[in-house]
């Protein structure tokens, strides 16, 4: 036993739980990160609000499924997850620094998997920590590499892609149709959260139907299409409205989705591989981007 108390998470939990998810990433980005890309920092104010946005949605969606851990009255872990129709999502999972390796995670995540019975499908986005790792593994979950696409995108490298269009609500129904093709489940009421950190781009012709969530910076934050081509003009449409002296950032991308690399490619980003997707009884989805945490 590690001696902390593991209970159901509170809403009044998730500012410490933001904090110490900030602290636990920033120290494995220090150990982690490529010598060439920028210093690691904590997360911005912004993000951070964002963090505790999702979170507080999914308290609300899927209690069940969100668990925190604490030592003498201060949170030390925490492990959120949802279920959508058939999938089960390790949303965010952390153990404060210093104290992994106590058996607070494996608690944690024993707390949380409790919410997946009856799922026929898991999917998670993995760091490069190693406990964590071998924890997924032996809760059955096949890991696969990803990389990140990062850099300056130069206007002249990008083509005309037209039919693209700014999506809203009245999209909703056809997104949670290639989610179901993509990824076998809807993102249902995820919708909403997404709405409120994201920009929405649909593409609905006779060619191919997709969608995009984009992030201020022109990042492609998620992605689902019914074939490559429609995929990779949804991606060029992304990179078409970055600012070209900020860099664009892709992450999350799987082996399948080599249509990504393609235009990473073209654009001439580079790529790094970050982290792992992790997939239980399911294979590595496409044409598909993974949300970071809703995935």
């Amino acid at each position: 036993m590690s001696g902390a108390l593991v209970r159901p998470m509170r809403e009044d939990d998730l500012e410490a739980c933001e904090r110490l998810s900030s602290r636990a990433f920033l120290e494995l980005d220090q150990r982690t990160y490529q010598r060439d890309w920028p210093e690691p920092t904590e997360r911005p104010e912004s993000r951070s609000q964002d963090w505790v946005r999702r979170s507080a949605h999914l308290l609300g969606t899927d209690a069940a499924g969100c668990w925190a851990a604490e030592v003498d009255g201060r949170i030390v872990g925490f492990a959120t997850s949802l279920r959508r129709e058939t999938l089960w999502v390790l949303a965010s999972f952390a153990v404060r620094p210093g104290l992994q390796g106590r058996g607070i995670g494996r608690e944690l995540l024993a707390a949380a998997s409790q919410h997946s019975r009856g799922c026929l499908r898991g999917m998670l986005n993995a760091s490069q920590d190693q406990q964590a790792l071998r924890r997924y593994r032996l809760a059955g979950f096949d890991t696969l590499p990803q990389v990140v696409l990062w850099g300056r995108v130069d206007r002249g490298l990008i083509p005309v892609v037209d039919r693209v269009r700014d999506g809203g609500a009245a999209d909703y129904d056809l997104m949670d149709s290639l989610d179901r093709r993509a990824r076998g489940a809807a993102h249902g009421p995820d919708h909403e959260v997404l709405a409120s950190q994201f920009h929405l781009l649909v593409l609905d012709h006779n060619t191919g139907q997709g969608y995009a969530w984009v992030d201020a910076k022109g990042g492609v934050a998620c992605l689902a299409a019914d074939n490559r081509r429609t995929a990779q003009r949804l991606m060029w449409a992304a990179l078409a409205g970055s600012d070209p002296d900020v860099p664009v950032e892709v992450a999350h991308v799987s082996p399948a989705n080599q249509w990504a690399m393609e235009v990473a490619t073209a654009a001439r980003l580079e790529i790094h591989p970050r982290g792992f997707l992790a997939l239980r009884g399911m294979k590595d989805p496409m044409p598909y981007i993974p949300h970071s945490t809703l995935l």
